[in-house]
């Protein structure tokens, strides 16, 4: 079987896991850079930069760049932590409170409480359907998107 690049690099492990995040083709094209990818991504804090690739004619950050990176940055850690199920982003919601006028950075955390909860979940029913939230933030600090997003967690071949 001929392996895509992303996974030839996976395999060979040359390229470290932040620099993997940044060449997966969606995220390439926007020029994310990984500032922070700790504990399997259970602690993420990534650059989404205002640029020709991001901005919409307004002059503002794009919301369909912030949704493209708010989609993948709560599965992720899930499948690392659950490598047994199969996991998918279930629901997005972005609420946009400002304009996105400069770089954005984007901040995620698994607290170890809801990874606990998650785990239980799955050894009662082999499935949960947690509800992260996370932002969006400007240069100077500020909140400019909430994001939350509900990951479904699935037993392998389960409904």
């Amino acid at each position: 079987m001929l392996l895509s690049p992303t996974d030839w690099l996976r395999k060979l492990n040359l390229v470290s896991r932040q620099r993997r995040l940044e060449w997966f083709p969606p995220f390439r094209a926007l020029g994310i850079k990984v500032l922070e990818l700790e504990g399997g991504g259970r602690v993420t804090r990534i650059l989404l930069p205002l640029s020709e690739r991001t901005r919409n004619p307004g002059g503002s950050m794009f919301g369909g760049a912030m949704a493209s990176v708010a989609d993948a940055v709560q599965a992720l850690p899930c499948a690392r932590v659950f490598p047994e199920f199969t996991v998918w982003t279930r629901s997005l919601h972005l609420d946009f409170l400002r304009e996105g006028r400069t770089n954005l950075e984007l901040r995620f955390e698994m607290e170890s409480g809801q990874e606990a909860g998650i785990a239980q979940e799955l050894a009662d029913s082999h499935k949960s359907d947690p509800l992260f939230r996370y932002g969006f933030y400007l240069e100077d600090g500020t909140l400019c998107a909430r994001a939350e997003s509900r990951v479904a967690i699935r037993k392998i071949d389960s409904p």
